[in-house]
């Protein structure tokens, strides 16, 4: 029930805070000669003559049709530009999020088990290294590493995985990792706090008196109660790489979100805009909820 009043919100903001950005798109569409008679065909074509208030009403109403508008500039409905960039976006932050929960996860399990150790001490260093890096600066070192000089992975581009799995996860493997990489550090934080906080507890101590193998304290008591944490922050930061990671995309040529929303903001494109913040809002309230899900599935305590 929150996300109605939240997603409510959302919209006013999205749609208003796009119309305080200066300039007039019908001067834009209209090109260099500017015609009068053009400009208020556009004008009244896009509502744009209209008052702001019932411009929001045109729009929220064709929105909950699932009609988002038309690219003023490209004269194509948004909702098919936003279909044809998901997949793309999808593959892409599907990559990173598991990179990120692979060596995050990892990461920070070995940290919390062997503290105070060389692996402890190695573990962080990684973390604060990945939390560090530009991604733009990793990006283009991989690029020049792996495409330049060694020439294991094409340096740019996309292919979608129907038309060639190989290519498209050889494309898609750098700019995964650049983004992925960032977040593990920050997954391995959040991994390593909860599991030395779920390691003092009785029930642990309760669980090694027993007898219990070690690998089974760990993984099968301490991680899943040390993974609600780590599930909000995974859901949160999958929602941002799905609205687009704009330099990763811009550096290895990926037509994803990021590269969309940035030409629609530079080219007044208001319903572009409107329409890719709208869906990207709704996917990252719609992570939230499912992340509340999933803590009752991670800790059965919680159904209660």
């Amino acid at each position: 029930m929150q996300l109605i009043p939240t997603l409510f919100f959302v919209s006013v903001i999205i749609f208003s805070l796009q119309h305080l950005l200066p300039g007039d798109p019908a001067l834009v569409m209209a090109g260099e000669e500017r015609d009068p008679v053009a400009i208020e065909q556009i004008r009244q074509h896009y509502h744009l003559d209209r008052p702001l208030p019932v411009q929001y009403v045109y729009w929220v109403k064709a929105a909950l049709s699932g009609d988002l508008g038309e690219s003023m500039r490209l004269k194509e409905p948004v909702l098919s530009l936003i279909l044809k960039k998901l997949p793309v976006t999808i593959t892409l932050a599907s990559m990173a999020i598991v990179i990120a929960l692979v060596i995050g996860l990892g990461a920070g399990i070995v940290s919390a088990v062997k503290k105070d150790t060389i692996w402890d001490y190695a573990a962080n260093v990684f973390a604060l290294w990945g939390i560090s890096t530009p991604n733009f600066w990793l990006g283009i070192m991989l690029i020049f590493l792996f495409s330049v000089k060694l020439g294991w992975l094409p340096a740019s581009g996309y292919v979608p995985l129907t038309e060639d799995w190989r290519m498209s996860l050889a494309t898609m493997v750098m700019p995964a990792f650049v983004l992925g990489n960032a977040i593990a550090a920050i997954l391995m934080r959040h991994t390593r706090s909860a599991m030395l906080h779920v390691l003092e507890s009785d029930y642990i101590r309760t669980a090694r008196a027993k007898g219990l193998l070690e690998r089974s304290v760990i993984f099968k008591h301490a991680l899943r109660n040390a993974l609600t944490p780590v599930i909000t922050l995974g859901a949160l930061e999958f929602g941002t790489l799905l609205s687009g990671a704009v330099l990763t995309e811009q550096i290895f040529a990926v037509p994803g979100f990021g590269k969309l929303i940035v030409d629609a903001v530079f080219n007044r494109d208001y319903a572009v805009v409107q329409g890719v913040v709208l869906v990207t809002a709704t996917a990252y309230m719609t992570l939230n909820l499912l992340a509340d899900m999933a803590y009752i599935l991670v800790n059965p305590r919680l159904r209660g």
